[in-house]
């Protein structure tokens, strides 16, 4: 498994949106609204990567896993964490974490900050054993009740 740093060399946008889409597919119907990631195009990520930080995992030049993350005044905001659902458990999400704190840590910043939605809550669990916990509950624009929870895990 090899991690990269997404840059200009890069030119698999196409099958990071494969990934990004197979890895959110089981939110479909079970989350409102629904994710972000279906308004997601080859050109929109390419444009993500020049403005967030995003690495790749890549398993035999295969992509197996993403992270993009933005620096904020006090903390790292992870997003689009995907790891392929044929590769989950193998450890490349929490490698694409570590690089996260990496990046975190090299910009000064102490926490690294996520959302994720109310309903999944496997993912809260999951982000639970690795460190980060809740914070708040947040709702999306003309929602009168929780739609997601943000958590943040504090670097030593």
């Amino acid at each position: 498994m090899v991690l990269q740093r997404l840059n200009g060399s890069f030119d698999c946008w196409d099958a990071l949106l494969d990934l990004i889409l197979a890895s959110f597919a089981y939110m479909n119907g079970r989350i409102d609204p629904p994710s972000s990631a279906l308004a997601l195009t080859p050109q929109s990520l390419r444009e993500k990567a020049r403005n967030e930080i995003g690495y790749v995992a890549l398993d035999d030049d295969k992509i197996a896993g993403c992270v993009f993350c933005r620096a904020e005044p006090e903390s790292l905001y992870i997003g689009k964490l995907a790891v392929l659902p044929t590769a989950q458990g193998k450890g490349i999400g929490r490698r694409l974490l570590t690089y996260a704190e990496a990046e975190a840590r090299k910009r000064g910043l102490a926490i690294l900050r996520l959302e994720t939605r109310i309903e999944l809550i496997e993912n809260h669990a999951t982000f639970a054993a690795l460190g980060f916990a809740k914070t708040a509950e947040n709702r999306h624009p003309g929602f009168d009740r929780t739609t997601s929870i943000e958590m943040q895990k504090f670097l030593p």
